[in-house]
C-alpha cells in the first residue's frame, strides 16, 4: 500500500539542476516584490489578464473549450453559461477567485479540497461535486486510430479518504520541518494527489487549483500576474511525460519524483520569465510608459506588432504606443515592415 511520507526531501540527494533551478526562482521571486512596489499598476493590470488565460488554460488542458471572447466574458462580466462546457469555465472561475482571494485563510485539508471540487462543478448537473470518487477509475490512453489503453491505475474508491487523509497529514509534518523547501515539496504532493486520482472528473482541475494554493500560501504568488496553467498547456506533452514517469511504481512506493518536480519548477521559472518580459526596464525609479515602449522595440531582435507590445505592456493604451511608434519612425529610429493589420516594427 501507498506510504505517504515526504520526509525524505531532508536528505535526498537533489540532482544539481534542480537546487540550481531553485534557487533561481528563490532569486527571481525577490526581485518580483522589488518591482511590485515601484509599478503596482502593472501587477493589476497582469491579474486580470492572467485570470482570463488560466480559467481558459486550465479548461483547455481537459478538452473544454469555448472563443476567448466568451470566455473573458464569463470571467470579467459574470454572464450566464450557455451550454455544459462554459458552466464548467465559470466554475473554475469562482474556484480560482476563492483561491486568489482567500489563500491566507484556506487550509490544505480535506474540507478545501472537497469545496473547490463542489465549486468548480456547482453550476453543472454533475451528481459528485464536492465528494470523493464513489467507483474505481482509470486513467486511459486514446490513440490516433481510436482505439485506447489503460495508462494508470489510481487508488480504489474505498482507500480514498484514507489515503487523501495520510497525504494532508504527510505535508503538514514536511512543511512544518524547516529543513524541506516547498518548492520540491509542493510539485510531490501534486503527484500524489494526481495518482489518487480522488474524484471521478474534475482532478486536473483539482490539482492546479492546489497547486497555485500551495504556491501562495508559501509566498511564491507569480500565477497571480501570469498564468501557470497556461505555462502547462502550452507544453502539456512534457507536463504529461513527467506524470507519467513520475507514477511509475507510485504504489509500491518506488516510484521517482523528480521528473515531475523538475516540471513543476520549469512551468514556474517560465512564469517568472515571462513577466520579465513584460516588466522591461522596471529595475528601480520610476519608469515611463514611454521608455517601456521603446525598450520593448529597441530589443527585439524580430519585427514586432503593435498588439504584441499591447501583449508585453497591459497597463499601456494602443495609442500610447501608436504615439511612440510614429515619434520613433520620424526620428529614423525604427522601420516599418509590411502595411495595414501585418504591419511590425524593427529598430534600424
Amino acid at each position: 500500500m501507498k506510504r505517504f511520507n515526504y520526509m525524505w526531501l531532508k536528505d535526498a540527494m537533489i540532482p544539481a539542476r534542480v537546487n540550481s533551478m531553485t534557487n533561481v526562482i528563490y532569486a527571481l521571486r525577490q526581485e518580483e516584490e522589488s518591482k511590485k512596489q515601484i509599478c503596482p499598476d502593472v501587477f493589476t493590470e497582469l491579474q486580470k489578464i492572467a485570470k482570463v488565460q488560466s480559467v481558459k488554460a486550465s479548461n483547455a488542458i481537459e478538452g473544454i473549450i469555448t472563443t476567448d471572447k466568451r470566455i473573458e466574458a464569463i470571467v470579467n462580466r459574470n454572464v450566464e453559461p450557455l451550454n455544459h462546457s462554459e458552466k464548467e469555465i465559470a466554475g473554475y472561475k469562482e474556484a480560482l477567485n476563492l483561491v486568489h482571494t482567500q489563500y491566507e485563510n484556506i487550509s490544505f485539508n480535506e474540507e478545501t479540497v472537497l469545496n473547490l471540487h463542489r465549486i468548480m462543478l456547482e453550476q453543472t448537473e454533475y451528481d459528485l461535486k464536492g465528494v470523493y470518487k464513489k467507483e474505481d477509475n482509470v486513467i486511459s490512453e486514446k490513440y490516433e486510430d481510436g482505439t485506447s489503453r489503460v495508462r494508470y491505475v489510481p487508488t480504489k474508491a474505498l482507500e480514498t479518504k484514507e489515503a487523501m487523509d495520510q497525504m494532508f497529514l504527510a505535508y503538514m509534518e514536511a512543511r512544518d520541518e524547516g529543513e524541506i523547501s516547498n518548492l520540491l515539496l509542493i510539485p510531490c504532493v501534486i503527484l500524489d494527489f494526481l495518482c489518487i486520482h480522488p474524484f471521478q472528473d474534475g482532478n486536473g482541475r483539482v490539482s492546479r487549483l492546489l497547486s497555485l494554493l500551495l504556491m501562495y500560501k508559501s509566498g511564491f504568488d507569480v500565477a497571480k500576474y501570469i498564468s501557470f496553467e497556461e505555462q502547462i498547456n502550452n507544453d502539456k506533452g512534457s507536463y504529461y511525460d513527467a506524470l507519467k514517469d513520475s507514477s511509475v511504481g507510485w504504489h509500491d512506493n518506488i516510484n521517482n519524483y523528480m521528473p515531475f518536480i523538475e516540471n513543476f519548477l520549469l512551468n514556474l521559472y517560465r512564469c517568472y520569465k515571462e513577466m520579465d518580459k513584460r516588466l522591461v526596464t522596471v529595475k528601480s525609479g520610476k519608469v515611463s510608459k514611454n521608455s517601456r515602449i521603446e525598450s520593448i522595440i529597441f530589443s527585439a531582435f524580430l519585427p514586432i506588432s503593435k498588439a504584441e507590445i499591447k501583449d508585453l505592456l497591459p497597463d499601456v493604451s494602443i495609442t500610447t504606443i501608436e504615439k511612440v511608434l510614429s515619434d520613433l519612425m520620424k526620428a529614423g529610429k525604427i522601420q516599418k515592415i509590411g502595411n495595414a493589420s501585418n504591419t511590425k516594427y524593427l529598430k534600424k
